[in-house]
């Protein structure tokens, strides 16, 4: 298992405490997209805010106080680490979510506890002792939990994690009509197919993945204008990019790239 090396989903990712995302093993590599595992020791009365535009994916994740199945956040969030804590999760390719969850879009923005007590108890074990193995041990056992419990996808399971992926490595694709052609799919079937794998409509797919861009290339390119960025990712015009922007993260790519820069 390595680092992935990935930051996209995390905006400010200077501002993480500990932070790891693993690639899983081969034999679950159609169930899961990677391991991610965080922990953190903060001084009395400090809070550390962790702001994330999440990948439209569902989570599996494990903390001291039990497990819990994460749904697809309909845009930014955040999370509020104080204290000392840690956290071992997975992000699920869609092939995993129907032996989990019937429903997907019932879990938008939401976490319901999740049953697997022997798993929770080990994994607590390890941490309590050693958070620093969390990354490998930690990452064997619930892999080798997650084997047992999600089945080898069928065909059509297949087809959604191809769909996430078409989206997320296509910058040039911004219109659902194209999507559907590319997945031999009328525009309705690409509808139900979305729900039914990851609690999201299609439209909000594409956008995730290009705002996730646009964040990341902010961030990593000050030279950058937001003319070009809109005319690479298909916008009609930066405008367009603008209020899109503004409309899922609150602000402006230009005060985001400020903040993220710490200027």
């Amino acid at each position: 298992m390595s680092n992935t090396g990935d930051t996209r989903g995390v905006l400010y990712p200077a501002q993480l405490p500990k932070f790891y995302r693993v690639a899983p093993e081969a034999a679950l590599a159609d169930r899961v997209s990677w391991f991610w595992i965080v922990h953190w020791h903060l001084a009395p009365g400090r809070v550390s805010r962790q702001e994330l535009l999440p990948f439209p994916q569902m989570n599996l994740v494990i903390q001291q106080e039990g497990i819990s199945l994460s749904g697809p956040a309909t845009g930014a969030s955040h999370r509020d680490l104080h204290g000392s804590g840690w956290a071992l999760a997975a992000l699920l390719r869609p092939a995993a979510i129907p032996a989990l969850c019937s429903a997907p879009h019932q879990l938008r923005d939401r976490e319901v506890p999740f049953h697997a007590p022997g798993l929770h108890q080990r994994i607590v074990q390890l941490a309590t002792r050693a958070p620093q193995s969390l990354a490998h041990l930690g990452v064997q056992l619930f892999s080798e939990c997650l084997e047992e419990l999600l089945p080898t996808p069928r065909a059509q399971d297949l087809q959604a994690n191809a769909l996430l992926e078409l989206i997320g490595n296509t910058r040039q694709l911004v219109r659902v009509e194209d999507l559907a052609n590319q997945m031999n799919l009328s525009v309705r079937s690409l509808q139900r197919f979305a729900l039914r794998y990851t609690g999201l409509t299609p439209l909000s797919l594409i956008r995730r993945y290009r705002l996730q861009e646009v964040a990341q290339r902010l961030r990593e390119d000050p030279m950058l204008s937001l003319a070009q960025l809109a005319a690479e990712l298909q916008y009609t015009d930066q405008a367009h990019l603008s209020a899109d922007f503004r409309r899922v993260l609150g602000h402006s790519p230009g005060r985001y790239r400020q903040a993220a820069q710490g200027t």
